[in-house]
């Protein structure tokens, strides 16, 4: 099953879902948006459950794969400056340097090449911009053989559950070099859940 195609399925029930477990860190990460006005990327924009929580002096654009998920997003941009692109996470069809800042909720571990996703954010970035990530990442120094055990399982209906994330960081760092660690805080479930903050060097 494909991605597009999962996250159609998906689409009415992903609300219900998330929506109540994933707030409070959705609200945490955006808390780093700046006060002065930005460019602001939403890689992976899903049904826009970001966007109650989103500043309204920004400039936003959210890039989504799947129309039925940037449907539920539409209604939810009320207020804001906001453009909804249909497109592909991992390779976004924007110019270098063309945001100040983007977010990665809940999509690293979506997407079937996590590497290529920060990569093509890092690369849209402008220098001295921040990137926050909120998502799930097996941790690097533990098996967690149930979460490997159940990842083929759980990557075919709509999320990976083995992405390392310092695997992913080092990957894009081989052609995004500038790409700082500034913050890694956990966000749910005993620090399965993550909230990140990466700077691209000016």
């Amino acid at each position: 099953m494909s991605l597009r195609h999962s996250y159609t399925l998906i689409a009415p029930v992903y609300d219900a879902l998330l929506t109540a477990a994933t707030r409070a860190a959705r609200a945490r990460s955006l808390a780093a948006l700046p006060g002065t006005p930005a460019r602001v990327l939403l890689n992976g924009v899903g049904t826009g459950l970001d966007l109650p929580h989103l500043p309204p002096q920004h400039r936003y654009t959210g890039i989504d794969l799947t129309p039925a998920m940037l449907r539920r997003a539409a209604p939810r941009t009320a207020g804001l400056d906001f453009r909804c692109v249909l497109g592909d996470a991992q390779r976004l069809p924007f110019a270098d340097g063309s945001f100040d800042h983007a977010v990665l909720h809940l999509i690293l571990a979506v997407v079937p090449d996590p590497v290529a996703c920060l990569r093509e954010t890092a690369r849209v970035l402008a220098p001295g911009g921040q990137i926050l990530v909120f998502d799930k990442f097996l941790p690097a120094d533990r098996p967690a053989p149930l979460r490997r055990l159940l990842n083929p399982l759980s990557r075919r209906l709509a999320t990976r559950l083995d992405v390392v994330f310092e695997t992913v960081l080092a990957g894009a760092r081989e052609t995004e070099p500038s790409l700082t660690l500034c913050s890694d805080r956990p966000a749910l479930a005993a620090g399965w859940f993550r909230l990140i903050r990466l700077e691209k060097s000016a």
